[in-house]
């Protein structure tokens, strides 16, 4: 359970109370031996929370504030309360209860402590210890106690609780387990009677039992730690009532160390069991944990089956409402100065621990549980499942700020709307109009292209289209139409009635006298070519065509084209002629357009070039006077 492959990329709020299980189980391989004092087996699982009266109403007992944290009731177990209410003053402890004891057992040197070495602290006895993740084949198999709880029951509504309460969770410690935390808990938990003070004794931190302590520290501070000291002695009188004091100054003393690791680590709840099961030893540890983790169980389940890949984790249905419950194999040092050999060495555990939201969102209650003895799994896990099992739930009604359990339903099934886009610039060559102050915001529209006017909600594009009137010149004297009364949006040219957006553009004017544009009601003009189009093309309604750059275009034709009669051959040739004597003939003037050679009447388009003509007669050649015989070689 190394801190830096947890299950979160922020701080694992559970490894704290990981790391406490792990240093109790190196407790109890360490100093439990074989005249350790054991409870049987059946002590464990021989009682049923349902059978008890009282099972049903755990809230009906008096524990904090008025009373203890946990408290052992007979025929049930103990029965352990924790709530987010009440936090604690966060007073330490360690040192305090470490000098009660070491009074109460007379002095002398600690397992693994030199006596004259001064205060005596955890990290002389390289505590605490973190765990570390097992190889897959070392996990524990899933018990059927735990798998049974997957199956659908019914589930519990949290008690309701005064205004300020929080949320508290009580539930009932199996009997076989010691408890190494406090019955009322840590100072300013619950309300403690704080004892007379001996004469002589310093009134700010003077301790009831006779030892010292740092100067400062509450009545209620000592009165918490001389109930941890005798609580912590009367534990060690149980485990090793059968051998000498040495046992159990060790245990009580290093037990006490752990004290304020305990309480930094929001464990509530943790003790220790020491069992005998067919003439062997079998020992346990057990952590009862609070944590602020804001994920839904879903969630939680997830990343916890995602990271921890070596474990199994399944979520299960209490009557507390649903859980995560993971299954691992870990593997735990046992510190040098602990170990009865002084070497350091690995103990591979079983450990499941459960994972149960408590009703304000925002806090989770961390149940664990391992044990060295894989023999004995199924022992212990019926025992963890009965615990599960006995969890009731109290809330005030008010859940953690910023968490699911705060944001009501119809917030939290809403889609947030995006904050709409600032309105595009619109483009300075064209006419708009202002909008009025109390029209509609509309979502803005990433257009491609040159942006256009939309037309207005009256227009009608089926209306027909009036006469365009002629276009002025070029530095004309007609005047601009009025902004005001001209039409919306960007000017632009009306096609005429029989207009051809499929005529081919360029095309000279064959009549020469034709105008550039062909006036209203005139005769159409014959199609060259004799392109067969509509009598009539539709004027544009939306007027978004464009007039074509260049000449102007003919209009379609209606008749067929009329070609010019030709020249005589002969008289061409002899225009040719006298145009290359110098004449005084007048040149031709130039016509309109490009000048092309129209073909003959007789023109064969398909007849190949090149070939002489077969059908005309062949000329028969000048006789000359002098002119010699013909050589025919071939007769």
């Amino acid at each position: 359970m190394t801190q830096d492959v947890q299950f979160s990329v922020e701080a694992n709020p559970f490894a704290a109370a990981e790391q406490v299980c792990a240093t109790l189980g190196t407790l109890t391989d360490a100093l439990f031996d074989q005249h350790t004092s054991r409870h049987p087996a059946a002590s464990l699982s021989a009682l049923r929370t349902a059978e008890h009266p009282a099972a049903e109403a755990l809230f009906a007992l008096p524990l904090a504030p008025n009373g203890p944290v946990h408290t052992a009731l007979d025929r049930l177990g103990t029965v352990t309360t924790a709530g987010t209410g009440r936090p604690g003053t966060g007073a330490r402890l360690t040192d305090r209860v470490v000098t009660a004891l070491q009074a109460r057992y007379g002095g002398g040197a600690v397992r693994g402590a030199i006596a004259d070495r001064g205060t005596t602290s955890a990290a002389l006895f390289q505590l605490p210890v973190t765990g570390e993740f097992a190889d897959a084949k070392l996990r524990p198999p899933f018990a059927p106690a735990l798998a049974a709880l997957a199956a659908g029951q019914q589930t519990r509504q949290p008690v309701e609780l005064p205004t300020g309460a929080g949320a508290e969770v009580r539930l009932v410690v199996p009997p076989g387990f010691h408890s190494l935390t406090s019955p009322g808990g840590p100072p300013g938990v619950s309300a403690r009677t704080v004892p007379p003070l001996p004469d002589g004794a310093d009134r700010t931190g003077g301790s009831a039992t006779g030892g010292s302590a740092s100067g400062g520290s509450a009545p209620a501070t000592v009165a918490a730690a001389d109930e941890l000291a005798r609580h912590l002695a009367e534990v060690a009188e149980e485990l090793f009532s059968a051998t000498g004091p040495e046992p159990r100054r060790d245990f009580a003393v290093i037990s006490a160390t752990l004290a304020d690791l305990i309480r930094d680590a929001g464990v509530v709840y943790a003790g220790v069991c020491a069992l005998e099961l067919d003439d062997r030893a079998s020992d346990a540890a057990l952590v009862v944990s609070l944590a602020r983790h804001p994920l839904p169980i879903t969630a939680l389940a997830t990343e916890l089956a995602t990271v921890r890949r070596h474990a199994e984790v399944w979520t299960v249905l209490l009557p507390a409402g649903p859980a995560a419950v993971l299954v691992e194999g870990r593997t735990v040092p046992v510190p040098g100065p602990l170990a009865a050999d002084g070497q350091r060495r690995w103990v591979v555990t079983s450990a499941v621990q459960a994972f149960v939201p408590l009703p304000d969102g925002g806090t989770v209650l961390c149940a664990q549980l391992s044990t060295a003895r894989p023999e004995d799994w199924e022992l212990y896990t019926e025992a963890f499942a009965e615990l599960l099992k006995s969890i009731q739930f109290g809330w005030d009604g008010v859940p953690v700020p910023g968490t699911a359990a705060a944001v009501p339903a119809a917030a939290v099934s809403s889609v947030p709307t995006p904050a709409p886009a600032p309105a595009p610039t619109p483009s300075p060559a064209a006419t708009i109009e202002e909008a009025p102050a109390e029209a509609p915001e509309e979502r803005p529209v990433h257009l491609r292209g040159t942006p256009v006017r939309v037309p207005p909600a009256d227009f009608n594009p089926f209306a027909p289209v009036a006469e365009t009137p002629e276009v002025p010149a070029a530095g004309g004297d007609q005047a601009a139409p009025d902004a005001e009364g001209g039409p919306k949006g960007t000017p632009v040219m009306v096609p005429p009635p029989d207009f051809n957006p499929f005529a081919m553009g360029g095309i000279p004017d064959l009549s020469g006298d034709a105008p550039a544009i062909q006036p209203a009601g005139a005769a159409p003009v014959a199609d060259p070519f004799g392109t067969t189009v509509a009598a009539e093309q539709k004027a544009d309604p939306f007027g978004t065509t464009l007039p074509s750059q260049g000449p102007a275009v003919p209009p379609p034709p209606s008749t067929p084209p009329v070609i010019p009669a030709q020249a005589p051959p002969a008289a061409a040739a002899a225009a040719e002629r006298g145009s290359g004597q110098g004449g005084d003939a007048e040149e031709p003037a130039p016509g309109k357009g490009t000048p092309v050679m129209v073909p003959p009447p007789d023109f064969n388009p398909f007849a190949i070039g090149g070939l002489p003509d077969l059908s005309a007669p062949e000329p028969e050649p000048a006789e000359e006077a002098d002119a010699e015989p013909q050589n025919r070689p071939f007769g």
